[in-house]
């Protein structure tokens, strides 16, 4: 009788515990279906574009080597690296003293050929004036046929002699014109305005024509060139802006202009190719330092 007694007792115990169970895990469902719906809705942030930066050296348009125009020795240096020089400044001398001598003489005998056409042109209007006398006494019947012809002769000559001396002048003055070319390429000169950045000659030194004399580059506009994938042509246009820096000079910040988008793509590489120049004054920038642009809003 006792163990019927705690049996009916267990199970309602059992069955109070199950119930009360079941109670509890109902409402957890609830609420998980119910929250399905809410995260549903929650808008996903789109990834935000990351900025392209390229990066490349300085340069300018105007930077060339000077070259010896002629052959010579040099006879005086007058600039040296670093020293800023203006449009047709003078670089360096090469010795001009056989060709100065060359030109003299040339201009001498010009001289003199111009001297002797005039006297050939003196000449000729002596013997068309004694044609002309001719004729008239040919016309008076006071002179023969031979003596008429004689003359026209004698005046058709002078003539040729005074084309013959034309000729000769002409040469002459082509002679020295050349001369003074010559002359003119023993003078060293700055092409532009610019920075003397090499020598590589010194006083005395034997140079030939094309020998490197010196280097020299303008230090503005500064230019960056680079290139950027084909899917990118269309999103860069001229006179676009873009920041500019250089890890040379961290603490400056300068901004620069498209001003050239290639209108063709690379086959090679399928790349289009952009220059962009700095705007306004360059700092501390130089010719060959790098710097980086940040294209935003290209991807």
């Amino acid at each position: 009788m006792v163990r019927k007694h705690w049996f009916a007792v267990a199970l309602v115990l059992a069955i109070t515990l199950l119930g009360a169970g079941c109670r509890e895990s109902v409402p957890g469902v609830a609420s998980a279906a119910a929250a399905d719906p809410v995260a549903a809705q929650v808008p996903t942030p789109a990834p935000k574009a990351e900025p392209i930066v390229v990066s490349g050296p300085l340069v300018v348009e105007h930077e060339v080597d000077v070259d010896a125009q002629h052959d010579g020795i040099v006879a005086s240096i007058a600039v040296e690296p670093g020293q800023r020089v203006r449009a047709g400044a003078l670089l360096a001398q090469l010795d001009d003293r056989q060709i100065t001598a060359n030109l003299e003489a040339a201009r001498a005998r010009t001289r003199s050929i111009e001297a002797d056409l005039k006297n050939w042109e003196a000449e000729a209007k002596v013997m068309q004036a004694d044609y002309d006398r001719a004729q008239k006494m040919w016309d008076a019947e006071i002179i023969t046929r031979e003596l008429l012809e004689h003359a026209k002769f004698k005046a058709e000559s002078e003539t040729w002699d005074i084309l013959r001396v034309k000729e000769l002048l002409n040469d002459a003055r082509q002679t020295e014109r050349s001369l003074e070319l010559d002359l003119e390429k023993t003078r060293i000169s700055a092409p532009f305005d610019s920075l003397v950045a090499r020598r590589y000659v010194r006083a005395g030194q034997q140079v030939a024509k094309g020998d490197r004399l010196f280097w020299v580059t303008a230090e503005a506009p500064l230019r960056l060139r680079f290139t950027l994938p084909e899917k990118f042509l269309g999103r860069l246009h001229k006179s676009q802006r873009v920041p500019l820096a250089s890890p040379d000079v961290p603490e400056e910040k300068h901004m620069a202009k498209v001003i050239e988008v290639s209108p063709v793509v690379d086959p090679a590489s399928g790349t289009v190719e952009i220059l962009v120049e700095v705007v306004g004054a360059s700092g501390q920038l130089r010719p060959g330092m790098t710097a980086s642009v940040r294209l935003d809003n290209l991807q």
